[in-house]
């Protein structure tokens, strides 16, 4: 029986989950989109061959989120908004008994700090209400979790290290820009960096370690760099088993050259100055004038690829193997309008919603996506667009 879900948030990701949940009818029976700025939800919903309805709503604001919840009753809510307004939508979630889904976890507007304590403190909460919250289902975090507890699955018996590689190969043609929301992606970019090593996180200064990382498929060598994200949290908390544990992610050096500028100059400071009489936060004024990430879709070439490389034993024997997605940026935009930044961040919500409705995966509390059988996510993601692939370990090196 088709559902009723609604999503908070009309940005690059929100029309990408729109526009997937409508291609899905048997399972999204009714599709509700809302924004602080309805306009953006309207401009979505016109795009799409079936009834996509619309509403304004402040997700900073509980009671504005509860009186919205109350009278649409989802099944669902997908929260595709800020990070900083994931536990409002929870709480509204949880006043209205109505189960959740986001991309990514909660993080603080006033410190460059993103990690899941917030979030997994409301597991008994939403466990005595009945309903379910599913963190992170992106694909950093999110398809890299379920890549790991793929391979933990079917291909080792122990795993003892992870690097999780991502690279955007797309080219937009622009002095600098984001390919998604500026504000977060300079604040994940500028924080320190954390990797787990011998059972506890090491803390080094932002970019410090950078290697060369060759894609598979032709998609090219790349400048990757450690930086912290939050997968490795929850990683390592349900994979006891690894000793080491990195996140790295490629960056261009014009990308890094303007970045140290704008750190240089104070641009990227998340505290308030005062300027002309009035209290402005210089990441939140940068943002304001950087390209829209929207806007870089028809503009953007060339291919992401994302993946883990797991090393561990199988039968007493050392193991290494890589599992990826490719995903071409003209591609994602044909079909959704959107590059492949929020393409490869949009579908894995979808296919969470999917799995939360149709019971495949439901249990009341919260939860991280390594949590749950990850063979139906993985049998969807070859479904809904982005394929995945193991590649040979003797061709690892």
């Amino acid at each position: 029986m088709a559902k009723k879900v609604l999503i908070i948030g009309a940005g690059g990701v929100g029309q990408v989950v729109t526009h997937k949940c409508a291609q899905a009818p048997e399972v999204f029976g009714e599709i509700i989109l809302a924004s602080r700025t309805e306009e953006k939800c309207r401009r979505i919903a016109a795009q799409i061959n079936r009834p996509i309805r619309t509403a304004r709503v402040n997700a900073d604001n509980v009671s504005e989120l509860v009186t919205l919840i109350s009278r649409e009753k989802p099944d669902l809510v997908i929260n595709v908004a800020l990070p900083y307004q994931d536990l409002p939508i929870m709480d509204a979630c949880l006043e209205t008994k109505t189960n959740y889904l986001d991309t990514a976890n909660y993080e603080p507007k006033d410190t460059a700090k993103f990690e899941y304590k917030w979030q997994w403190a409301y597991h008994e909460k939403f466990a005595e209400r009945g309903i379910m919250a599913l963190l992170g289902s992106g694909f950093d975090p999110g398809v890299t979790n379920v890549f790991t507890a793929y391979l933990a699955k079917h291909y080792f018996d122990e795993i003892t290290e992870l690097d999780i590689v991502d690279v955007n190969g797309g080219n937009h043609g622009q002095a600098f820009a984001t390919n998604f929301n500026p504000e977060i992606n300079i604040r994940e970019v500028t924080a320190p960096c954390r990797h787990w090593e011998s059972d506890s996180f090491v803390e080094t200064p932002a970019m410090s370690e950078n290697r060369s990382f060759t894609c598979p498929e032709d998609v090219g060598t790349y400048s990757i760099y450690r930086m912290y994200h939050e997968e490795l949290e929850s990683l390592v908390k349900h994979y006891p088993s690894l000793k080491k544990a990195q996140f790295w992610m490629s960056f261009s050096e014009n990308y890094l050259k303007h970045l140290e500028v704008l750190q240089n100059v104070g641009m990227t400071r998340i505290d308030p100055v005062l300027y002309n009489g009035m209290e402005i936060v210089p990441l939140q004024f940068l943002k304001a004038v950087l390209p829209e990430p929207s806007s870089l879709g028809p503009l953007t070439q060339g291919r992401t690829c994302i993946g883990n490389i797991v090393t561990g034993k199988k039968n007493g024997k050392e193991k290494r193997t890589y599992i990826y997605n490719i995903c071409d940026h003209q591609d994602a935009y044909r079909e959704v309008g959107s590059q492949a930044i929020s393409y490869t961040t949009g579908v894995p919500a979808m296919i969470g919603a999917k799995m939360m409705l149709t019971q495949t995966w439901m249990k009341p509390g919260v939860w991280n996506m390594e949590q749950f059988d990850p063979d139906p996510f993985m049998a969807d993601l070859n479904q809904y667009g982005l394929p995945w692939k193991i590649q040979d370990p003797a061709e690892l090196g």
